[in-house]
């Protein structure tokens, strides 16, 4: 009751995916939404309606179009599963959202805590959510030790959060245990005076929000490295297409240099460089690596177009910064083109 009380007063009403049951929109903002903040997701949101505005047009497109939108949102295997279960719905659905629960959790890239958002939401069913903010909300106000991606730890605050269901309101309760969790019980400086479960609070009351939830145990991320092959003509660049699997999977990116970036060129572009620049290194940090990348700009002094390997492509440099394109190597071509 006091939570629902507080979202009516304090809590997020005015995001674009609110408003209505769609639960089109309902679904591409809570896919979106996953590891992503809601500052972030807005723009990219209200530019991927613009472009695809129901299932059918997201389902008819290219995956590269897709993922075109997606860029810059990072982790692109949401931007995969978001269309193949497009293409599902239209296929097994007639087109329509599926409503009953298992049929939202059959689709590509939809576990029990978004079905549950897309179920609450946008037909109002009784099913709780534990995402990343619910987690953290629930942990502190029950005192809840241990990392909250331990199995044991997530099966006590799934039980938490089933058991405060209410009977009517879905909407609002669901809601506003989002927006407690982003907006007042974050994650570092949460704002417990303005918290309207403060007094009910065992972290607050403990002087333990700083210490809950637990992190993540700690380990060494492994390291890799990479030379990313800048193959450039004039304005051109040469792109090609990643592996469905993998890191940056469909998407356009930079040709790597395994071993001797020379002969790399020499196979991909069926001519040497004139011309040969090492940019500065950095590091791309992932969910399990880090990758140290070194860029290579290579000049050659003719397009060779009919000596390039299958799946690979030129492109102007400002077109290839639009397109579907990990965000490591948008920021070398940017710095490029500047």
């Amino acid at each position: 009751m006091k939570l629902s009380e507080w979202q009516r007063s304090h809590g997020r009403h005015h995001l674009p995916w609110q408003g209505g049951r769609d639960p089109y929109r309902i679904w591409v903002s809570e896919i979106m939404l996953q590891q992503t903040q809601v500052g972030t997701v807005i723009p990219y949101f209200e530019r991927f309606m613009a472009r695809f505005p129901d299932i059918a047009s997201l389902a008819a497109a290219s995956e590269e179009e897709v993922l075109t939108h997606w860029a810059g949102l990072g982790y692109y295997a949401r931007g995969r599963n978001l269309h193949r279960a497009a293409r599902q719905v239209m296929e097994r659905h007639s087109g329509v959202f599926p409503r009953a629960f298992d049929d939202i959790m059959a689709l590509p890239g939809i576990g029990r805590s978004t079905a549950a958002a897309i179920s609450a939401f946008a037909f109002g069913a009784r099913r709780a959510i534990l995402d990343g903010n619910v987690k953290r909300v629930l942990t502190r106000v029950f005192g809840i030790d241990g990392w909250p991606g331990d199995r044991k730890v997530e099966t006590r605050l799934w039980q938490l959060s089933e058991s405060l269901l209410p009977e009517t309101g879905i909407e609002t309760h669901t809601q506003a245990l989002m927006d407690l969790g982003a907006t007042i019980c974050t994650r570092s400086r949460p704002h417990c005076a303005q918290c309207p479960l403060a007094e009910d609070c065992a972290a607050f009351r403990q002087g333990r929000t700083a210490s809950l939830p637990a992190p993540r145990p700690k380990k060494t991320l492994p390291e890799r490295s990479a030379t990313l092959m800048v193959i450039r003509h004039g304005r051109d660049v040469l792109l090609v297409k990643r592996p469905a699997s993998g890191i940056w999977g469909g998407l356009w990116s930079l040709p790597e240099a395994e071993g001797d970036s020379m002969a790399a060129c020499l196979r991909l572009t069926g001519q040497a460089p004139v011309r040969v620049e090492e940019l500065q290194g950095f590091t791309h940090t992932f969910t399990h690596f880090r990758l140290d990348i070194l860029p290579l700009v290579l000049a050659l002094d003719a397009r060779l177009t009919a000596a390039a390997e299958p799946g690979t492509i030129w492109m102007d440099c400002a077109e290839a910064i639009g397109a579907a394109i990990p965000k490591p190597v948008k920021s070398i071509l940017e710095k490029l083109a500047a």
